[in-house]
C-alpha cells in the first residue's frame, strides 16, 4: 500500500504502466465536479466516483475486501476518509468466495491499522492489501481507478 499526496503522484508512475495514464486523467479534469457512476477511461482503466455518508469503523469493516486482478488507486475529493488496512497474508476469515465478476474477496478478519486520508490524497492498495473505506462522517467523495494488474 503506497499513501501519498496528489503532487507526489509522478514518483509513482514506474511502478505500473497506466498509473501515469490514470494521474494524468486526475491532473486533466475537474475531479471534484465529477459525476458519480462508473466510467472507462482508457485500456485497463476504470473510474469509479462514489458519493455517500461516513460509516463508523464497526459498519465499514463489514467490507473489509482485496482484489485479484486490479489495484485501487483512491483518491480523496471530500474527506477526510478513515481507512482500515491490513495484509492479504495474514487474513484467514474469508467472508464468502472470491467473485471473479466482481473482483472482490472479503474477509471477517479484523484489521491491523486504521489511517486517515485528506483531501487531494491517495491511496494505491495493490491485491495483497486488505481495505475498507468510507470511515467516517459527514458526507464524502473520493474516486477510485480501477487499473488492471
Amino acid at each position: 500500500m503506497i499513501l501519498d499526496s496528489l503532487h507526489n503522484a509522478q514518483k509513482y508512475y514506474g511502478l505500473h504502466p497506466n498509473f501515469k495514464k490514470a494521474f494524468d486523467y486526475v491532473n486533466q479534469n475537474d475531479i471534484a465536479n465529477l459525476e458519480e457512476g462508473a466510467f472507462e477511461i482508457g485500456e485497463g482503466l476504470k473510474l469509479i466516483v462514489i458519493v455517500g455518508q461516513g460509516n463508523t469503523k464497526e459498519e465499514a469493516v463489514k467490507g473489509f475486501e482485496c482484489h485479484d486482478k486490479n489495484i485501487d488507486i483512491q483518491i480523496s475529493i471530500k474527506g477526510p476518509e478513515t481507512f482500515a488496512w491490513k495484509p492479504r497474508e495474514k487474513c484467514v476469515n474469508p467472508n464468502g468466495e472470491y467473485s471473479d465478476e466482481r473482483d472482490v474477496r472479503f474477509f471477517h478478519d479484523a484489521p491491523n491499522t486504521f489511517f486517515e486520508m485528506q483531501e487531494k490524497q491517495f491511496a494505491i492498495l495493490f491485491p495483497e492489501d486488505v481495505h475498507t473505506a468510507m470511515i467516517g462522517e459527514g458526507t464524502l467523495k473520493k474516486i477510485v481507478i480501477k487499473v488492471k494488474v
